[in-house]
């Protein structure tokens, strides 16, 4: 209907005004938008990060990790963004990370600036994640069922790599019990997995009817467009597509699964070498006590002695650093006085002795094993004394072989980040003053019964490019085939038995699935166990309890939980595993792609804003 107005002036009526359409309307409400209250944007988020800290240890709720997004997918659904929207975002992402990460404190007291101050960091990439997805939605007229996974798997990307990376609580780390859907990570990383999971939540949040987000004050009625689209006549092309968005997602968890069953049945298991994963239980804070030295060396040659009789394992791991005397190792090129002067108080005649590799090899010797020990290694060099984290390898019939530097270090734990230029940084760590280590330089494999065996120490093995750089590294130039398994030397005694000790062994067992290698993991304190190269946590063939209590499995039967804080041995045969991986070929191709689409996303927000009916499927 048109509408005649009369002129004040003349008397005359003017022409009608042209009726506007649905689009002059949609444009004019876009131009001039009114904000719905924050109060659904406060509650969705926080929901969101109440679930994604539920669906992790210590609760454990696996599935609650699918709709983990859905709240966050609404926020991105609505085309004009609440109040308050990217705060309320933060907030649910640092009650999330604060409550996950809350074991960090239990190392050392001036560990709660390092937790809040990880907590704060990892918090941020929640309302990164909205506003990417908001752009791509509302900007570039992308599918949500497309521009969330993209994004979501970009962030964990960086999250990977930025700040020396922090690899943990991936969305779809989550489903390591689920072992046929995390196969896929042998392709393209645990990426492909929360890619899977975040596509079948923004699914899920694009087929709520548009009545539920106005319920959930997510617009105001009358002035959204995306309130007048419902009303427009293209409602049964909106139905067709959300039926095209189900039918996409089912397909893809559909494929992802046929794709373990094809995986999961290739594989032919041979049965490797015995080994025998030694762990202690001792605080990490005792760890750097002298007087607990013997202590500790008395327990676990305890343990190694009745790992050794009755069941005489080919190899005998300890955990990282657990050898408290440490490795000295000098260029034979110094000078008494250059020693004096790389390392002063520390008496000469130490450096040219080798007391520690001949008490190693007599232990090898007895044990008629091979060994992989932690310890603290000093290198004497013509610039400096350099302090390294290793593994040390020994035969029974060679003796010291050599060792493995550890590459990755953490930081405020083992080294002190701009330790000269912000001194007043040390408060922070737990690390003494005159402590701080060196990376390694390169990785190493060692040989024994025909194994070729990788070590990795302490959270390296969460790390998912650098166990992959590792593995491609430990490539035999004339089969090509990789190292047939990772060994992990860890000490988690800084987390006393928390839900660090759980996360930690299910992000380790990613590791597995991406290189299709075997990992074993002797852990202090625990969790010290086996992973076959489908990522499933094996319980031992003999479990020794040290401490005589009478347990007799890796898990206690009543509850299912791992036992932890225990003197233990756990005694299995590698599983070799025949399969090779296309992730430690090709790397992380995939993940890396969605990385530069989340960025170039992040960028285009301060391009001029293209005018566009937005896509919400």
């Amino acid at each position: 209907m048109s509408t005649q107005v009369m002129t004040p002036s003349t008397g005359r009526t003017a022409a009608p005004a042209p009726e506007p359409s649905i689009r002059d309307i949609i444009a004019a409400a876009r131009s001039t938008p009114v904000r719905a209250p924050a109060r659904a944007a406060w509650g969705l988020s926080l929901v969101s990060g109440l679930m994604l800290w539920a669906s992790f240890t210590p609760l454990d709720w696996a599935p609650l990790a699918w709709l983990v997004l859905v709240p966050l997918c609404l926020l991105i659904r609505t085309p004009v963004r609440t109040r308050w929207l990217y705060s309320a975002v933060y907030f649910g992402g640092l009650v999330q990370s604060v409550a996950s990460l809350q074991w960090m404190r239990l190392g050392d007291p001036s560990m709660y600036f390092a937790w809040m101050a990880l907590a704060f960091y990892v918090a941020m990439y929640l309302p990164m994640f909205v506003a990417c997805c908001r752009a791509a939605v509302h900007r570039w007229n992308i599918p949500m069922t497309l521009a969330v996974p993209v994004v979501w798997t970009g962030l964990e990307f960086f999250r990977a790599h930025l700040l020396t990376g922090f690899s943990w609580y991936y969305l779809g780390h989550s489903q390591y019990r689920w072992t046929t859907l995390i196969q896929i990570s042998d392709v393209v990383g645990a990426y492909g997995v929360s890619f899977v999971m975040a596509m079948t939540a923004a699914g899920l949040a694009g087929m709520l009817p548009l009545a539920w987000m106005g319920k959930l004050r997510l617009f105001l009625t009358g002035t959204d467009p995306l309130v007048m689209q419902a009303g427009e006549p293209c409602d049964l092309r909106t139905v067709r597509r959300q039926v095209a968005v189900a039918v996409a997602c089912v397909a893809v968890v559909a494929a992802t699964l046929v794709y373990g069953v094809i995986r999961r049945g290739q594989a032919a298991f041979v049965e490797g070498p015995k080994v025998a994963l030694i762990q202690g239980n001792f605080t990490a804070s005792l760890k750097h006590d002298p007087n607990a030295a013997r202590d500790i060396f008395n327990t676990h040659h305890r343990l190694m002695g009745m790992a050794v009789f009755p069941h005489h394992p080919d190899v005998i791991i300890w955990p990282e650093t657990m050898y408290r005397h440490p490795l000295m190792v000098a260029s034979p090129n110094l000078s008494p006085d250059d020693l004096a002067r790389v390392a002063p108080g520390v008496p000469n005649e130490l450096w040219r002795q080798s007391a520690v590799t001949m008490a190693l090899s007599d232990m090898a010797k007895q044990a008629g094993a091979a060994l992989f020990i932690g310890i603290d290694t000093l290198d004497a060099r013509e610039d400096k004394l350099r302090h390294f984290n290793s593994a040390a390898f020994i035969r029974p019939d060679t003796g010291y072989v050599g060792r493995y530097d550890k590459l990755h270090l953490v930081p405020f734990g083992e080294y002190l980040p701009l330790r000269n230029a912000l001194p007043a940084l040390q408060i922070f760590s737990p690390i003494p003053q005159e402590f701080g280590l060196t990376p390694g330089e390169a990785a190493r494999t060692f040989t024994w019964k025909d194994c070729r065996m990788a070590p990795v120490i302490c959270f390296e093995d969460t790390v998912p490019h650098l166990v992959r750089d590792i593995m491609k590294a430990t490539r035999d130039p004339e089969t090509g085939a990789t190292a047939d398994c990772l060994v992990n030397l860890t000490n988690d005694g800084w987390f006393h038995g928390s839900s660090e000790l759980d996360q930690h062994l299910i992000t380790a067992s990613f590791r597995a699935v991406e290189c299709r290698t075997p990992m074993v993991r002797a852990v202090n304190t625990g969790i010290s166990a086996l992973i076959d190269g489908d990522g499933v946590i094996r319980d031992p063939e003999v479990f020794i309890d040290g401490d005589g209590q009478g347990r007799t499995t890796l898990r206690d039967p009543k509850t299912g939980r791992w036992h932890k804080q225990l003197n233990a041995v756990s005694i299995s045969h590698i599983p070799l595993d025949n399969r090779s991986s296309l992730y430690v070929r090709f790397g992380d191709w995939f993940a890396a792609l969605c990385g530069f689409c989340c960025l170039s996303l992040a960028l285009s927000r301060f391009l001029p804003q293209r005018k566009a009916v937005p896509a919400v499927a």
